[in-house]
């Protein structure tokens, strides 16, 4: 049967064009006269395409006036898309800039992030063209990647077109978009950064040094850019979105560490969100060691910088707007007083020596710089080796280099000096003290010509030469990850899409605020939630984050609680949870048999039946019978086992010395019972007094008078069930007799049954003789048919011949005739006719002969 004809997935009046017979090609001549093309690639019978269905026209919608959607049926066996295309998975999306693509599109099907996705697809650079537009892109807490380019000169400088692709690269690898590109024009707001040739490109990084791409390392190609830019980016926060299939991406993030799962409601295409710009906040204070970096988050508060109010004539309003404008800090520094008799103490009296990374070793292998005694010392040794390079004419400048370490050829210093007056070096070590940096124009030594400068090692810390020993907030959490044990990995989720993760946290289930953290640590097997009666702010986040990592936590292990389903009052076996456990087992007045099961245990659903007696047996006033379900409810440490299942005796008065059904003891009614009566029965460890006794004693005659009406409803039913088993044996014996019956009549049918295929098989091989009886008559008969049309043939033609014969004769005749009537005319002539008339003859004669001859064989065949 072949297949249906597909048909239209969209619906006509939508701007996305449903090419829902596969029509690869059609769908490439549309792209040419594009600039930006999305593919939706679908299987008419995905319930996820369908899904996305919805999604992708409201996208459209909103962007088909820039963008061009199609549609594409990959699932038609006749269209070429399913011939050319081979995907494992639906519904598939990707993008096309120009000539550049596909760009696939992997993250959640929803339309808020597709549009975003889109969205940077279509412009993949920021247009960075002031000072304040800088400083909001530095700010953000995504990494940043900016490219200085002068128009001036060409329409597309050299260079640019690399760097406009490696963005393009950037979304194809990651499509996260965790990277921001920019690129800036101006040369002043390039100096910001220290960006000063053009086709450079800048990294930046909160936490660790900014880099600048090494041209004379790695070639500058599109494929490099985004290489170094992912090799290299600082995630102080990360997203996570789990595609809800079978993934491991929770299980690998979890295993690296704590983390720290903070659930907010997020839009990506809403510009301001502030709950993020405060998470983000802390996460930076987090991860902020160096305590000079405490001044990066002022990046976030200098978005009118470009105001007239900046223009103030005022050197010092400029010098602390310079000191403030701290992009890159430096990882390790020690400021050297020189002394009286050095050298380079007539132009220059206090140096500011800094390890620099960023020198020497490629990209690739830059790690978190940390500051150690050695290094120091190996600084200091190679400055002063050096000495000789920094030798300068006095100078109000300050003056930086670079210079090669004295014991490694990979290693790079900067030292950074100035003069300072003799009275103010007595509040170097001052923590108060800050240097503020003139708005001028840096010097570097060891440099006399331009070729130098073009070819020597680029630095970006030029500006920043003197670190300020920065007065740390009261806040605790600035750089507490380099001060405990216990450093967190924080992560985000979108709540709008992920909030089952947090229901399955902890969070509530009815709650219309969908705010939620969490810190899991695997290894430790710890879950801690934040109070959900506070709301989220940055404030609660620290203060979580650091009654996580002080070393006795005041924090509370959550314990995941199963859901509470109402059960019937006559329940004979209590259903405790996670909630209940401490009202049922500690505080009851009742002694407590309690099993441990889980729903895939398939021993524990096989001694259901014997708890239920267990509980019926056993008088309700004194004793509890009940079960937990450990894979949904969480226990205190002391009450958690790791077999299934388990059946712990809490006995009255003593539940701190709760006992365990032993392992090698099969669970059967009568063992239980004997468990249960044998530790319930233990005297207490203080004295009975008599009245002690005599409460004793009436108990356990309650129990046996209770066992004793126990035992005579066992009897009844005993004596019940031998007349149900001799009246099902009865009902066998008779069953087993009609068995026997069939058994017999089931032979004489087989008989019979082998009786008629002998008799069948004999009348078949008699219809096959017959049968070839008859196609040998037919062929006989065949033949004769064709013998009798052959004679039939044969006689017309011998009629034929016979009347051509009688014609000739008479011709013969009358040429006698004439021949006589004509003799006396010419003798001569006469002799000549009479001669040929007589070959005539002969040879009329001969051709008789043939024919009479050829007659009479015909009639003898």
């Amino acid at each position: 049967m072949p297949a249906k004809l597909p048909v239209n997935f969209f619906s006509t009046r939508s701007p996305v064009i449903d090419l829902f017979r596969g029509q690869l090609d059609y769908a490439d001549h549309l792209r040419q006269d594009s600039e930006i093309v999305l593919y939706f690639f679908y299987a008419p019978w995905c319930g996820q395409s369908v899904a996305v269905r919805e999604e992708i026209e409201h996208v459209a919608n909103r962007l088909s006036d820039q963008v061009l959607f199609v549609a594409i049926n990959c699932w038609w066996n006749q269209g070429k898309c399913r011939k050319q295309k081979h995907f494992f998975y639906f519904p598939v999306i990707h993008l096309y800039h120009r000539s550049f693509g596909p760009i696939e599109y992997k993250g959640p099907m929803s339309a808020v992030y597709i549009e975003k996705f889109v969205r940077r697809v279509m412009t993949p650079l920021l247009y960075i063209s002031s000072r304040s537009k800088l400083l909001d892109f530095l700010s953000n807490y995504e990494p940043g990647v900016v490219g200085y380019f002068e128009f001036n000169a060409s329409p597309q400088p050299p260079g640019y077109l690399t760097f406009f692709s490696s963005a393009l690269h950037s979304l194809k690898k990651d499509y996260l978009g965790t990277i921001r590109f920019g690129v800036i024009t101006d040369k002043h707001v390039a100096e910001e950064i220290s960006l000063v040739h053009p086709g450079s490109v800048y990294l930046h990084r909160h936490i660790n040094t900014s880099l600048i791409y090494p041209n004379g390392i790695m070639n500058y190609t599109a494929e490099n850019v985004c290489k170094w830019a992912l090799e290299n980016r600082e995630l102080l926060i990360r997203w996570l979105r789990p595609h809800g299939g079978k993934s491991l991406l929770l299980n690998n993030e979890l295993k690296k560490g704590p983390a720290l799962l903070v659930f907010i409601p997020y839009n990506p295409l809403t510009e301001i969100q502030p709950l993020l710009d405060e998470i983000t906040k802390v996460a930076l204070e987090y991860h902020s060691c160096n305590k000079s970096q405490a001044a990066e988050p002022e990046l976030q508060h200098l978005g009118n910088s470009d105001s007239p109010a900046s223009d103030s004539s005022d050197p010092d309003a400029h010098m602390k707007s310079a000191e403030t404008f701290l992009i890159t800090k430096y990882p390790c520094c020690n400021t050297v007083v020189l002394p009286q008799w050095h050298s380079i103490s007539r132009t220059h009296n206090v140096c500011e020596l800094c390890i620099n990374q960023t020198l020497g070793v490629k990209p690739d292998k830059v790690n978190v710089p940390h500051c150690n005694f050695f290094e120091i010392e190996t600084a200091l040794d190679s400055f002063y080796l050096q000495e000789h390079t920094f030798f300068q004419v006095v100078s109000n400048s300050i003056e930086c280099s670079n210079f090669l370490s004295f014991y490694s050829p990979f290693s790079y210093y900067t030292a950074c000096c100035r003069t300072v007056d003799r009275h103010f070096l007595s509040f170097i070590s001052s923590e108060k003290t800050i240097f503020q940096t003139p708005k001028v124009a840096f010097s570097s030594h060891g440099k006399k010509d331009n070729a130098d400068v073009q070819n020597s090692i680029p630095h970006i810390e030029d500006r920043n030469c003197f670190i300020p020993d920065l007065h740390i907030s009261g806040t605790n959490i600035t750089g507490l990850s380099c001060r405990t044990n216990k450093t967190l990995n924080l992560y985000l989720l979108d709540s709008n899409l992920f909030w089952i993760y947090a229901e399955r946290l902890g969070a509530s289930r009815s709650t219309h605020l969908k705010e939620f953290a969490a810190i899991v640590d695997l290894k430790e097997e710890l879950h801690y939630v934040l109070d959900q009666n506070q709301s989220l702010t940055g404030s609660t986040l620290e203060n979580f984050i650091k009654n996580f990592s002080i070393l006795y936590s005041p924090l509370k292990r959550h314990l995941v609680d199963g859901s509470s389903v109402r059960v019937p009052a006559e329940r004979v076996v209590v259903e405790v949870t996670t909630s209940t456990f401490h009202h049922v087992v500690f505080s009851s007045e009742k002694n407590v048999l309690l099993l441990y099961y889980a729903q895939w245990c398939g021993f524990c659903a096989s001694l259901n039946h014997i708890f239920i007696q267990l509980a019926r047996l056993l008088p309700p006033d004194h004793f509890t019978v009940a079960r937990i379900d450990i894979t949904e409810n969480d226990l205190p440490w002391e009450f958690m086992t790791d077999r299934l299942p388990t059946i712990l005796f809490f006995p009255h008065r003593r539940k701190d010395q709760s006992v365990k059904f032993p392992e090698d003891f099969p669970v059967s009614l009568p063992h239980l019972l004997k468990f249960i009566l044998h530790h319930s029965s233990l005297s207490s460890s203080e004295p009975c007094t008599k009245e002690c006794l005599h409460k004793e004693t009436v108990l356990q005659q309650g129990h046996i008078s209770h066992l004793e009406k126990e035992i005579q409803k066992l009897r009844s039913e005993i004596r019940a069930l031998h007349r149900a088993h001799e009246s099902l044996e009865a009902q066998l014996s008779k069953a087993r007799r009609e068995e026997h019956r069939l058994q017999q009549q089931k032979h004489t049918l087989e008989k019979q049954h082998k009786t008629l295929q002998l008799h069948s098989q004999q009348l078949q091989a008699t219809y096959d003789q017959k049968n070839r009886e008859l196609l040998e008559m037919a062929e006989k008969l065949q033949e004769l048919a064709d013998a009798s049309e052959n004679l039939l043939k044969e006689n017309t033609l011998l009629r034929i011949l016979v009347a051509s014969r009688d014609g000739k004769l008479q011709s013969k005749d009358e040429s006698k005739e004439a021949l006589q009537s004509e003799q006396t005319v010419a003798d001569d002539s006469s002799v000549l006719v009479s001669t040929a008339l007589t070959t005539e003859e002969k040879r009329i004669d001969h051709v008789d002969t043939v024919a009479t001859e050829h007659s009479s064989e015909n009639r003898t065949e």
